[in-house]
This record gives structure tokens, sequence and C-alpha cells, in this order.
């Protein structure tokens, strides 16, 4: 007998705005970096940073799913996991499996990395970051090295996310996309529902990391 399965929300609004307009952001920088229009790439790279320090916060006091201690397990349990990737079973995951939440900190540290390199960047003409002078011209040249190699292992990481995606929809039968999009997954009726944070909440937190992106750009300059 098959158990009964409910809808229940898995994911908040503010996770789900992140994950999407994160994605978007990035897309933009790497689009912006090829047409060369390197103040809108700018742009995205502060807009990326301030949603980095969003997530930062949100992982510690936002909603059950969106927490570090509550998605973060050990490399064992990662491991366990992924050894079952071939077998086809009901999905019970409330919020990210034990190899999805180190992917989810893989995402946010290599993120971080091509911010913080790209502050201290030059590109040998008229634009460089709000730190390259303070760092000096030869440490400037070695981070936007760095800035550059990194893209690369950004887009691997993606490109591993995405057919990570794909191997759970064909192998598991497991849809990662949809609950991401309406925040709903049907699971077993005895399971129990995460905490959910007021999205006001998230509103503050994102105000908090914008305003403190601001301050700390402003202050470099």
């Amino acid at each position: 007998m098959r158990p009964l399965l409910l809808p229940m929300r898995v994911w908040d609004l503010p996770v789900r705005l992140f994950h999407w307009v994160l994605a978007i952001l990035v897309a933009a920088a790497w689009v912006t970096q090829e047409l060369e229009q390197l103040a809108w790439h700018m742009l995205c790279g502060e807009a990326i940073m301030a949603l980095l320090l969003f997530r930062v916060i949100w992982g510690f006091i936002g909603s059950d799913t969106a927490r570090f201690s509550y998605f973060l397990k050990s490399p064992a349990a990662a491991f366990r996991h992924l050894a079952h990737l071939g077998r086809r079973e009901p999905d019970t995951e409330v919020g990210h499996n034990a190899a999805g939440g180190w992917m989810v900190l893989v995402i946010l540290t290599i993120l971080a990395v091509q911010v913080a390199t790209g502050l201290c960047a030059n590109d040998d003409s008229m634009t460089e970051g709000p730190l390259a002078l303070r760092v000096g011209k030869d440490r400037s040249d070695w981070l936007t090295h760095i800035h550059h190699l990194n893209f690369w292992v950004i887009e691997a990481v993606i490109a591993a996310h995405i057919l990570a995606v794909i191997a759970y929809r064909v192998l598991k039968g497991h849809n990662l996309v949809v609950p991401m999009i309406t925040g709903k997954k049907r699971l077993p009726g005895a399971t129990r529902a995460p905490r959910m944070i007021h999205p006001l909440i998230a509103v503050g937190a994102l105000a908090v990391s914008a305003g403190a992106v601001w301050l700390f750009l402003r202050l470099m300059k």
C-alpha cells in the first residue's frame, strides 16, 4: 500500500527568490563580461555580494530548510546518499538532501571567492575594483587571474548542479525544479512540516545586507 502523499511547503519565498535571482545575476555577470560592459559587470558583482551576505544571514535566522544547521550533514552522510543515486525510490527529503547541502556550500563559497577577487581586480585599462589600489598592482594582477580562473570553476559547478538535477529526475524520479518554483513538495502525510519564518524578516535581512555592501563600497572609494 502506497503512503498517502500530501502537499507540504518546504521552501520559503526568500530562498526561492535567492536561488533564481542569483542564477540570473551570474548569467548577467558572464554576459556583461563577454560584451566588455564592465560597469554593468561590476554592478552585477555588487548585487551578488549583497545576495550572498543575505543568504549567510538567512542561513542562521531563516526558515528551517534555509538554515545551515538543518541541511549540512556529515561528508559520510553525503557519500552514503550518493551511493544510492541509482535507486528509484519516493522523495521523502524535506529541504536539501545530504549531498545537496554540500553543493549549496560549495556554490556559496566559489561565488564568494569570485566576488572577493573581483573587488581587487583590474583590466589594465580604465576599470578596476574598489580594492585594487589598496592591494597594489602586482597583487591585483594576480587576483584578476584568479578571478578569471575561478569563473571556469563556477561554470563547472553549475554544470554539475544541472546534471545532478537531471540525474535525480531520470534515475530516482525526483523533480527538484518544481518545488524550487512553487515551494511545495508532495510528502508522506506523517512528515513533520518545517518551520517557516515570516518573509518580512527576510526583507529586513536583505536591507541590512544591501546597506552593508553599499557602505563598504562607499568607504572603499
